[in-house]
C-alpha cells in the first residue's frame, strides 16, 4: 500500500500483505497520518478507488484532518494517473528484475526503491529534480577555503 504527494510526487510506502483487510488498510492510513505529523494538517484530498478493503473507517482518518475524499469512476484507471504511473515505474525499474522471497524481502525492496524514487531519481514533471532531493551537508552559501 501506498500514498502519492500529488504536488511533490513524494511516495509513502507504508506496508506490505498479501490480503489486505479494511482494519489493516486503515491502520496504515493512521501510521501515515502519524508519520506526517504537522503536514498531515496540509491534507486536502485523498483520491482512491472504489476497492471494498477501502472502508468507512479509512475514509474517517482522512476526513478528521478535513480532507476531501474522492472515489475515481468504475474503470477508469486514467483518473488516478498518477499512481498508475507510479504503480508501472516501480514493476518495471524495481520488482519484475527481482526475485522477491517474501513479504518482509519485498518490505526491504520497496523502502530501498521509495528512498531512491524520492531522493534521486529525476522526474520530467519536477524539471528533473527528485521529489525530496537529499540535503547536502554543506551551506550553498558557505564558502570554504
Amino acid at each position: 500500500m501506498f500514498f502519492i504527494e500529488h504536488a511533490t510526487r513524494a511516495v509513502h510506502v507504508v506496508g506490505v500483505t498479501a490480503p489486505p483487510t479494511g482494519a489493516w488498510v486503515a491502520q496504515q492510513a493512521r501510521n501515515l497520518v502519524m508519520k506526517l505529523t504537522d503536514r498531515a494538517e496540509g491534507i486536502k484530498f485523498l483520491i482512491r478507488d472504489r476497492d471494498a478493503m477501502f472502508t468507512a473507517v479509512f475514509d474517517e482518518v482522512f476526513t478528521s484532518l478535513g480532507a476531501r475524499v474522492i472515489m475515481t469512476p468504475v474503470r477508469a484507471p486514467r483518473a488516478n494517473a498518477i499512481a498508475e504511473r507510479w504503480v508501472g515505474t516501480v514493476r518495471r525499474e524495481c520488482i519484475d528484475r527481482l526475485l522477491i522471497y517474501d513479504e518482509g524481502h519485498l518490505r526491504q525492496v520497496l523502502q530501498g526503491y521509495q528512498r531512491h524514487y524520492n531522493q534521486h531519481r529525476p522526474h520530467r514533471s519536477r524539471g528533473r529534480r527528485p521529489p525530496q532531493p537529499p540535503h547536502d551537508r554543506l551551506h550553498p552559501l558557505i564558502s570554504i577555503r
